[in-house]
């Protein structure tokens, strides 16, 4: 059944009888994982995410929707991976200005981001594109929104336990055998600064990981996704509601 809070399914005659206070914008890549995710992982999860967290807001009475998922972040890192999809961050600015300023001309001056995917950062193009738009825009990091460390045993940077368990939760049907996964062992930089993680520089993936994993998913489990899962969708939800009851201009006591 169609669901009315994800516009990618839901018709004009609802949308033109709604009203929206807030709008997600989830924005994923596409790229290896491991031998047993898929190419899309970052944008199921973050298509799971949006769907799920709107669903317990609009229940709440939130007037909120989910923006179609966009598939391609950074990835410059990636390139030499057949069919690693990169999309540079000056276009991805470009990207978030057309719908920013689309949905400012509708009256939605709300606007989340949710992001799956650790090459993008939003940040600076906020900072940039806030002075120029009525619409109030934040960003959250899904994996960050719960701390990994009460559910899984080894968290993993890429299709590691806390992704493979997720995946496993919400997208069992393309998730392969945790037999033909590899290990995800991941090679640690020569430079202390980089170690200790002061410094920091673009990982060349291939350098890194042979398997293009970053963490063992051998213990990821439906299970644990599933906790997990509802744990980041409550509190997401959470955050989608106080965006709909707060004005722009009183954020702060």
């Amino acid at each position: 059944m169609p669901r009315p809070y994800v516009l990618a399914e839901t018709t004009w005659k609802l949308v033109s009888a709604a009203k929206f206070d807030v709008a997600i914008l989830p924005w994923g890549a596409t790229e290896a994982h491991n031998y047993h995710l898929p190419y899309g992982t970052d944008v199921y999860e973050c298509d799971y995410f949006a769907a799920e967290s709107a669903r317990l807001a609009s229940a709440d009475g939130a007037h909120v929707v989910a923006l179609p998922t966009i598939p391609f972040g950074v990835n410059t890192g990636q390139l030499d991976i057949p069919l690693c999809i990169n999309m540079n961050p000056s276009t991805q600015a470009m990207v978030l200005r057309d719908v920013v300023s689309s949905l400012d001309q509708q009256g939605i001056h709300k606007l989340l981001i949710l992001n799956g995917h650790g090459g993008n950062d939003f940040k600076q193009m906020i900072r940039e594109l806030q002075p120029a738009t009525r619409v109030f825009l934040c960003a959250v990091n899904w994996w960050q929104i719960v701390d990994g460390r009460g559910y899984f045993e080894d968290l993993g940077d890429h299709g590691g336990e806390l992704e493979t368990s997720v995946m496993l939760h919400c997208c069992p049907e393309l998730v392969r055998p945790l037999g033909e996964a590899g290990d995800g062992k991941a090679r640690r930089p020569k430079i202390t600064a980089m170690r200790e993680g002061w410094a920091w520089s673009p990982r060349k993936w291939t350098q890194v990981t042979d398997d293009t994993g970053i963490g063992n998913p051998k213990a990821a489990t439906a299970d644990k996704g599933a906790r997990y899962a509802s744990a980041v969708t409550s509190k997401l939800a959470e955050l989608l509601k106080e965006l709909a009851r707060v004005h722009p201009s009183d954020l702060y006591s």
